[in-house]
């Protein structure tokens, strides 16, 4: 417990898909003008200094985000790469990359007056320089020290009847797999009308494929499941291949934002040629398996069930 911290992490190419899939929900959601509530449930650091011991030991953002800063000076640069570029730079005035923003503070900068963000840290070492990077009033912006999964239960549905719930928990346990089916179920029960995002690893591991099999029969009526690949597997089938994003309810226009993105970070931040993207959309319930790429499980023989 705790041994997980963002920072590990920070703007690698699962960074990059979480985030330039979090600022287009966000900014087709938008485009209503009632306000809107977001809540992320695991938020880490706010920000992370490139130099810092826990972000330069592993210097995963040299394989993501350092790859395609400054690509928004090249014309073949999707929007949205250069919209996640845009604001980035927000945080690096310099113009020298120094500094890599989480989920919370993009949430933030995308936010509107009428809008609002909970954000909920559990880790003691994080809560503190999450508080302090932080900007605007409480009544609009607030991170806490609090479990990101239960407060689902206080704050849905949100008062506005208009939210995003940003889920980005460690995996560092297996039970994390299980709070977010949890959390999942519950938040469609109180609030079934809001936008889920989900991010998830692309490892080695049975737990993804149990994950989205167990989201498919949630009561869901539209869901969006994109993924980003950059990697084949190692040969022990460990480490982080890619990443995957299953936004339920999603905005109209995302799946051609993302169709028209993740194909150049597939190229661009790729480490072979085993690289790839997908976007998948399904309409309704009966299509749910499909565009979450859940096998249709073949019927037992008699000496399986024994």
């Amino acid at each position: 417990m705790f041994a997980y911290r963002h920072a590990f992490h920070a703007g690698n190419h699962a960074d990059v898909m979480k985030h330039i899939t979090l600022i287009a929900t966000l900014d087709l959601l938008q485009k209503k003008e009632s306000p809107l509530v977001v809540i992320d449930t695991h938020a880490g650091a706010g920000l992370y200094a490139l130099k810092s011991p826990l972000v330069r030991d592993k210097a995963e953002w040299s394989s993501g985000l350092g790859k395609l800063w400054g690509k928004d000076e090249e014309a073949a640069t999707p929007v949205l790469v250069n919209r996640y570029l845009e604001l980035i730079r927000k945080f690096n005035k310099s113009g020298r990359l120094t500094h890599t923003p989480g989920s919370p503070l993009i949430i933030q900068e995308c936010l509107r007056p009428d809008d609002r963000l909970r954000a909920f840290e559990m880790h003691p070492s994080d809560i503190g320089p999450l508080q302090l990077s932080i900007k605007g009033s409480p009544r609009q912006v607030k991170a806490e020290r609090k479990d990101g999964f239960q407060q689902l239960r206080a704050l849905l549905p949100p008062a506005a009847r208009r939210g995003l719930v940003l889920i980005d928990p460690p995996y560092e346990m297996r039970d994390d797999y299980k709070h977010v089916i949890t959390a999942l179920r519950e938040g469609l029960d109180r609030f079934a009308t809001g936008v889920y995002l989900l991010w998830y690893p692309i490892i080695g591991r049975f737990q993804v494929e149990r994950l989205l099999r167990q989201i498919s029969t949630l009561p869901i009526k539209t869901v969006l499941h994109a993924t980003l690949t950059v990697r084949g597997p190692l040969s022990d089938g460990l480490g982080l291949q890619g990443s995957g994003m299953v936004v339920i309810n999603p905005p109209f226009g995302l799946k051609t934002a993302l169709e028209d993105t993740l194909p150049y970070l597939a190229k661009t931040l790729g480490q072979d040629n085993r690289a790839k993207s997908s976007v998948r959309e399904a309409e309704s319930p009966a299509a749910l398996k499909t565009a979450l790429g859940v096998k249709t499980q073949a019927p037992l023989t008699s000496s399986q069930k024994r």
